[in-house]
């Protein structure tokens, strides 16, 4: 009977351990580290499949991306922001990533600080205007296969 509990415990580790998105170690990044990477833009963590972004930009393209789940957390700026839609004039710009000048339809919101907002993998996402002509917020980001 003690062998189902251990047994359905190394079922669950070895899906975890497997499972992308899941972080393998702890990472601390002081603050010094993110306001200095908030500045230009990349990674302050980037463990098995868990990447968080510190961005800083203005308008751009569409984006989708086959794999990878959004969590945008605005922390300066505002910026109008397009979900969904049908992608105009679309390209593959790498291996699951496909990008486009607009789309037709969506959802538009105003983003601005303190927002949060989620996008699943195969969502367009936009930021169509940003009035504030940079908008800064960290991506929690997400892969699946």
């Amino acid at each position: 009977m003690k062998l189902l509990p251990a047994l359905a415990m190394l079922l669950t580790m070895a899906v975890m351990v497997s499972a992308d998105g899941v972080p393998t170690v702890v990472t601390y990044v002081p603050h010094d580290k993110v306001a200095e990477t908030m500045v230009k833009g990349g990674s302050i963590v980037n463990d098995h499949g868990l990447v968080v972004l510190a961005n800083r930009r203005g308008a751009g393209e569409v984006e989708v991306h086959e794999k990878t789940n959004h969590i945008f957390i605005i922390v300066e700026g505002e910026a109008v922001f397009v979900t969904g839609g049908t992608l105009v004039n679309a390209r593959d710009t790498a291996p699951g990533q496909r990008r486009a000048a607009s789309v037709q339809g969506g959802e538009t919101r105003r983003l601005t600080k303190g927002d949060v907002i989620t996008i699943p993998a195969k969502t367009p996402h936009w930021f169509k205007e940003v009035p504030t002509q940079t908008i800064a917020y960290y991506a929690v980001n997400v892969d699946h296969d």
